[in-house]
């Protein structure tokens, strides 16, 4: 049976797993991560624990921490495939070559129509990248951004898009769409 140093001596992995069952359930509750993924989560802060056991000096309280991480790190790295999903069928669907003209014209007319619903910065970064076709460090250097920060402009205003397709309504006027201030 493995141990861990804890501050009041030596606990049982068993015993630290027993007394984390309920704290581990709200947690897994609080961000809705799904039963079966949530099993894995508490594997990989356990491990990690392990492999970090001479630095932690609390062990209950290091893996809450950890699995708290772990789940802001799960839902980042989901709405990340979901946005690189959008961006990926955007793309196909306006700059495709082996399709029709008038069907690339019809899905940039519907594109348009979306992205007049967005925060006039969202609206310039996705008209360049999907209608005028710019690479990432054009789009910088036009709306004037730092190469270093297009990427996150860029996967905010996704967000904001994804949103858009999700809802299939406008975003409400006053209110923005995304974290970003205003355009």
């Amino acid at each position: 049976m493995q141990t861990l140093k804890g501050p009041k001596g030596d606990v049982a992995a068993a015993e630290l797993l027993e007394e984390l069952g309920p704290t581990a359930r709200a947690i897994f509750a609080r961000y809705r991560i799904p039963s079966q993924d949530a099993e894995d989560l508490l594997q990989q802060a356990l491990v990690s624990l392990l492999t970090k056991q001479d630095e932690v000096h609390n062990p209950r309280a290091w893996t809450v921490g950890a699995l708290r991480n772990l789940c802001r790190l799960y839902w980042r790295k989901r709405r990340t495939v979901l946005y690189e999903a959008v961006d990926a069928a955007i793309l196909d669907s306006v700059a495709d070559p082996a399709r029709p003209e008038q069907e690339r014209l019809d899905a940039a007319h519907d594109l348009q129509r979306l992205l007049r619903d967005l925060p006039g910065r969202c609206r310039s970064v996705l008209d360049l990248r999907y209608l005028v076709g710019c690479r990432p460090k054009e789009t910088a250097r036009r709306l004037g951004y730092r190469d270093s920060s297009i990427y996150k402009i860029t996967e905010r205003c996704l967000a904001a898009l994804s949103r858009r397709l999700m809802t299939g309504a406008p975003r409400r006027p006053g209110r923005p769409a995304t974290g970003l201030p205003p355009a």
